[in-house]
């Protein structure tokens, strides 16, 4: 792995982050070996599987939360290392042709850097000190967003309330051809979620774009479209799904914090 930074002007820089085989291969070989373990198709023993069909059916969406686990890893570890002092979250940048077929993956993230600026307060400023108070629902939603991110993904064959799919979004008149992998609470209106329950793999998914997340850039990432053609966006999309799963909560341990 290597990361490097690039300072566009005094707010904005890019990171850069260089993700070789040797960062995830021994994670995801891992992994993949504990589902053959416990894989039941029919037609093999149990733990009889043959390694190409894991790999065929779940290879290339262990490989995505892999790679995310790492560079979300790593990017937070390189922003405390050089102290950087930022706005927000790094924005990925879009990359039309990416290949997830490679054994090297570069992944480019914008990043607003906070501004300097001095404040003079005399003896006779009055500063109020807020204390903030993490209650018990901030607490519990926050562990249970670490357990899915850790969690174990379980191959479904109908989607249900709670999992996640994997599947390509398409739209040729405006040259939209995305694979994505998502959660059902990912869009604004929950009855968009609704239209997913009870769908198998092959099933198609018509979608409009516009308010079909909270975030204009969540269209931009999961679509990959221009920065500046995502705010107007407003077109018909449909989504194949390619891959059910649900996700395994990751045990509450010591290992996993």
């Amino acid at each position: 792995m290597n990361i490097t930074k690039e300072n566009i002007d005094a707010l904005n820089a890019i990171v850069t982050v260089e993700v070789t085989k040797s960062d995830y291969a021994d994670k995801v070989a891992k992994i993949l070996s504990n589902y053959r373990k416990s894989a039941n198709i029919p037609g093999f023993r149990k733990g009889s599987v043959p390694m190409s069909i894991i790999q065929k059916q779940y290879g290339k969406a262990v490989l995505l939360d892999e790679i995310n686990k790492f560079l979300q890893s790593s990017l937070n570890n390189y922003i405390l290392q050089e102290k950087l002092d930022i706005l927000g979250n790094p924005l990925p940048k879009v990359t039309d042709d990416f290949n997830w077929d490679k054994e090297d993956f570069t992944f480019k993230f914008e990043l607003g850097l906070a501004p300097q600026f001095n404040l003079d307060l005399t003896s006779r400023s009055n500063v109020v000190r807020y204390k903030i108070v993490a209650d018990d629902t901030m607490l519990n939603e926050q562990i249970n967003r670490i357990q899915k991110q850790y969690g174990k993904l379980i191959s479904k064959d109908v989607v249900e309330e709670g999992f996640e799919v994997s599947g390509t979004f398409l739209n040729t008149e405006h040259n939209i051809q995305s694979r994505s992998t998502f959660a059902l609470d990912i869009f604004k209106d929950k009855k968009t979620a609704q239209e997913f329950i009870g769908k198998q793999q092959g099933d198609v998914v018509t979608l409009r774009t516009k308010n079909l997340f909270d975030d204009a850039h969540k269209l931009m990432n999961y679509l990959k479209v221009p920065h500046d053609v995502v705010h107007d966006l407003d077109v018909e999309v449909s989504f194949t799904i390619e891959e059910i799963n649900s996700v395994e909560l990751a045990p509450l341990n010591q290992e996993l914090f």
